[in-house]
């Protein structure tokens, strides 16, 4: 299966993260305060310009205020 920044599920992983951070009314410059980096780190991953790793994303779900478990839930309803 090839590594792609643009699959379905890179895609679907990515609208669920920007959801979650608009619904708990987030900007990519407060999330990225809240982790520590330069927004364009948000703005990169959420632009699909940079994936993250599981590591980075526990860190981006906890920032947000979120369960992974949830996020990893609506992933799942995305093919491979």
């Amino acid at each position: 299966m090839p590594k792609s920044l643009r699959s379905l599920r890179q895609q679907r992983l990515m609208d669920l993260l920007i959801a979650a951070r608009h619904a708990k009314g987030l900007t990519q410059a407060t999330l990225a305060a809240r982790l520590g980096k330069p927004q364009s780190y948000v703005a990169k991953y959420e632009n699909g310009e940079r994936r993250l790793d599981v590591i980075e994303f526990l860190d981006v779900a906890a920032a947000i205020g979120v369960e992974p478990v949830g996020l990893l839930d609506g992933l799942m309803e995305t093919p491979p």
